[in-house]
């Protein structure tokens, strides 16, 4: 499904979305572990809140694109869902440096799946912080925690929380 496509179908995706959001939510209450669609929510919610083209399935390296000052960058993005925000121990999946990207994108979800905070690295720093000397996860696995991340990048995103007026 190319780009354009999603874009004619995007609100019959966010139905379906929404629907598995709930299905998700019934699983993890019944088996306190996260149902395999954190990824695609992830994408769904950068796109659809930071403007980014998401790329076919299965696109080698990167999962949307983003056009800025007439150059088109391509964005690997990782999702996490953390029932629990407070609790930032998790790491997020592997990257793959061998892959083509120009920066990830950390899409963390709350309780609700819904997107509360975008963290944006560059792939320079994202590759530097992989190979620094270190842990087994990071130096083989490819992976970073959340924190790590969190503190080698910029955040890009955040949900903006109305004050409870008493």
């Amino acid at each position: 499904m190319g780009t354009t496509l999603l874009q004619e179908n995007h609100e019959k995706i966010l139905n379906i979305l929404n629907e598995a959001k709930d299905v998700a939510l019934r699983y993890y209450k019944l088996t306190n572990k996260p149902l395999g669609i954190t990824g695609e929510i992830a994408e769904h919610e950068a796109a659809t809140l930071l403007g980014l083209s998401l790329c076919s399935a299965r696109q080698s390296g990167y999962d949307a694109t983003e056009i800025l000052d007439g150059k088109e960058y391509r964005v690997q993005i990782k999702g996490r869902y953390m029932p629990d925000p407070k609790k930032v121990s998790a790491r997020i999946g592997a990257i793959d440096i061998s892959k083509p990207f120009d920066s990830v994108l950390l899409v963390l979800l709350d309780e609700n799946y819904d997107a509360f905070a975008m963290y944006e690295a560059s792939r320079d720093v994202v590759v530097a912080a992989l190979q620094a000397p270190g842990s087994k996860s990071r130096n083989e696995r490819n992976q970073l925690g959340i924190a790590k991340f969190k503190s080698i990048s910029r955040l890009r995103w955040s949900k903006v929380v109305e004050p409870e007026i008493l």
